[in-house]
């Protein structure tokens, strides 16, 4: 009975978003926003409403294909990925990871999405920005480290995605250069084992959010990240650090289609 009423919602949720397609739009150069340093990254995290539970299917679903008007209508300027964070999280049901060239963007994404009748059902959760830059100490590093580093990742998909928050205390940014660099020379060597594994992207925060940096995760074996941030935990480096997580964000990357089927439920 339940597999029957899975697929039913998803022949549903395929037939709806089939009616509602939005005229074609030329997407944001994913790649390039993905790539490029100095483009704004936002998380944003939401939890759904105890009326949402309340509502009968055909509703939820009539719903959710406004969640997809609205993202296909802002895919022009904003690169936008979906994690179901539901099961995983006790923070949150959804998240949006959003990357554009000017935050403003950004805003009217979310404003759109707040004021849409799928995002009536929305409690914020949480919202942090970021910016992303070129690597501060990597042209110092050794050759071979240098080297390591452009290590392929490996193929296949990387289900897992994971959000950590982080601040540095007064400390470490009282320190000269030099330091924080040979700190973070032991730093991102003790990342080497796990580099074709755990790939992994940094967003700078401060001055844009009450942080000093995001840190965002992506892996298809989670026992390969639990060993990364133990080793990264033993380093001289994480002494300065006055925040790490709180919140921590875990949840499974989707298409728009398979979080629509997944929240019909």
């Amino acid at each position: 009975m339940s597999s029957s009423l899975s697929l039913f919602v998803r022949c549903a949720v395929l037939a709806v978003v089939g009616l509602i397609m939005a005229p074609a739009v030329e997407a944001a150069d994913r790649d390039k926003l993905l790539s490029e340093p100095g483009v704004y990254g936002t998380f944003a995290a939401f939890t759904l409403d105890e009326d949402w539970a309340k509502e009968d299917q055909a509703t939820r679903i009539a719903h959710l294909t406004v969640l997809r008007g609205v993202v296909e209508q802002h895919r022009e300027k904003i690169a936008i990925d979906l994690y179901l964070t539901r099961g995983l999280s006790d923070h949150a049901d959804i998240m949006f990871r959003m990357h554009a060239v000017e935050l403003r963007e950004t805003q009217k994404f979310l404003l759109d999405l707040q004021s849409s009748l799928f995002g009536k059902h929305l409690k914020t959760a949480g919202i942090m920005h970021g910016l992303t830059k070129k690597a501060n100490y990597v042209p110092g590093f050794p050759d071979q480290l240098k080297a390591d580093l452009k290590t392929a990742s490996e193929s296949g998909p990387k289900p897992y995605a994971i959000v950590i928050p982080i601040r540095k205390s007064p400390d470490w940014w009282a320190l000269d250069q030099d330091k924080r660099a040979a700190m973070m020379k032991e730093h991102t060597e003790a990342t080497l084992p796990y580099i074709k594994t755990v790939k992994r992207k940094l967003y700078h925060s401060s001055g844009l959010d009450d942080l000093d940096f995001i840190t965002y995760f992506e892996t298809s074996k989670l026992e390969d990240f639990h060993s990364l941030i133990l080793s990264l935990e033993k380093v001289k480096e994480f002494q300065y650090t006055r925040r790490f997580g709180h919140p921590t964000l875990i949840g499974t990357a989707m298409s728009l289609p398979d979080i629509m089927e997944a929240l019909a439920q």
